[in-house]
């Protein structure tokens, strides 16, 4: 590809790097390094993303590319670096102009994608990397071992790498093995747990017990790599709501992992989940049940690790805090303020959540109370059922 650079110089250049579709909401500011592509397991029924993608474990020297390419655009990027990195705002350290000018004069969207992504991720400090896509742990351990260290010996200026790993892979790995990986630089490892309950996991086809999830999550901690895993409430279905909490506080309490990730389910069409809930196999939960549900596995659930609603689809956001003492305390009793509200005004915040109008229940007291009785009066005239799936419809938009 041609590019002209700031300086007039007519130059040829093809620096791009492969870039997967997700990465969890905190890792917002990391790094996107594409490892593998799609899913191992590829069969979860709430799960549409890798259908129509094959999996694909790339090799090292392809990956050592795309490292090399990061390099060389970040080598681009930082001569619109003023100085040292002192305190100030980011136009005092940086010429956003500058690099803005240069984006504009890329030809080609994946170049252009790439110089952008680096670029903030520079300005954003530049520290941490994720490992894409849906199971990056699926790589032979001594490719991954490899790529990690060539990631730290070109940038060893990295504070933290995070990857996914899918329990069952994790489960077949030694607590020997994920210490190797973590002396080659692998901090942290995401894994979708979803339920910790066999007879969800099953209904939702997971392809994984909670006996896997338990090796896996041991043998993570015990490797020295941080787990943070994910709950999904709602995902079992009304008759299996507390199952769902009950069975993932079982496994929570016997892994320990460092996070507990909230993730609502999202019941959306395409998925095979959407045509169980069509053809009467399986009930959807409404936000009460699926709050409840996060109210059971925080209420049995005792050891350090931080639960945390770090996700916009999530109703109450304020849940975060360890699964101990006083901070559990406290979000329990968070917690149960919202579940003593009227259902109507609990509907009404259920509304203005996921219209993006409120963060938290005390925000309703910001608008006339005119507004809310009519909210009210409106949410009211919906049966459960339809209520339930209209909520739904607006969680699906942001999955």
């Amino acid at each position: 590809m041609r590019h002209i650079d700031r300086e007039g110089n007519n130059i040829m250049t093809d620096l791009k790097f492969r870039v997967g579709p997700i990465r969890p909401p905190s890792e917002a500011n990391s790094l996107l390094l594409q490892v593998t592509r799609g899913c191992t397991w590829n069969k979860c029924k709430f799960c549409s993303l890798y259908r129509n993608t094959g999996f694909k474990a790339f090799s090292a020297d392809s990956i050592k590319e795309d490292i090399d390419n990061i390099a060389k655009l970040a080598e681009r990027v930082m001569k619109y670096r003023r100085g040292g990195m002192a305190a100030g705002s980011m136009n005092e350290q940086w010429d956003i102009n500058g690099l803005n000018m240069e984006l504009e004069t890329i030809i080609g969207e994946e170049e252009r994608q790439s110089f952008y992504l680096v670029a903030n991720w520079l300005i954003g400090g530049g520290e941490n990397v994720f490992l894409q896509d849906g199971n990056t742990t699926a790589l032979s351990s001594g490719r991954l071992t490899d790529v990690l260290k060539y990631l730290r010996e070109t940038f060893p200026g990295i504070k933290r790498v995070t990857s996914y790993g899918r329990a069952e892979n994790l489960a077949k790995v030694s607590a020997e093995g994920f210490a190797e990986l973590k002396e080659a630089g692998l901090d942290r490892i995401h894994s979708g747990y979803e339920s910790g309950s066999d007879e969800v996991l099953a209904r939702i086809n997971k392809g994984v017990t909670a006996e896997q999830e338990i090796i896996a999550g041991r043998a993570v901690k015990a490797g020295g790599i941080e787990l943070s895993i994910y709950f999904m409430p709602g995902i079992g279905g009304k008759d299996l709501s507390i199952k769902n909490a009950e069975g993932t506080a079982e496994v929570v309490n016997a892994v320990s992992p460092d996070f507990v990730r909230i993730r609502t389910a999202a019941i959306k069409p395409g998925t095979e989940l959407y045509d169980d809930m069509r053809n009467g196999v399986f009930q959807m939960c409404s936000d009460d049940d699926k709050v409840n549900e996060i109210r059971r596995l925080i209420e049995l659930t005792d050891m350090p690790g931080k639960i945390t609603s770090d996700h916009m689809i999530n109703l109450l956001q304020s849940i975060e805090g360890r699964m101990t003492g006083s901070e559990r305390a406290k979000m329990l009793k968070d917690i149960d303020l919202y579940r003593r509200l009227p259902d109507g005004r609990r509907r009404v915040f259920q509304l203005l959540r996921r219209t993006l109008r409120a963060y938290e229940p005390a925000d309703m007291e910001k608008l006339p109370e005119q507004e809310l009785m009519q909210l009210e009066k409106t949410a009211l005239e919906f049966t459960d059922e339809e209520w339930a799936e209209k909520m739904n419809g607006y969680i699906c938009r942001y999955v």
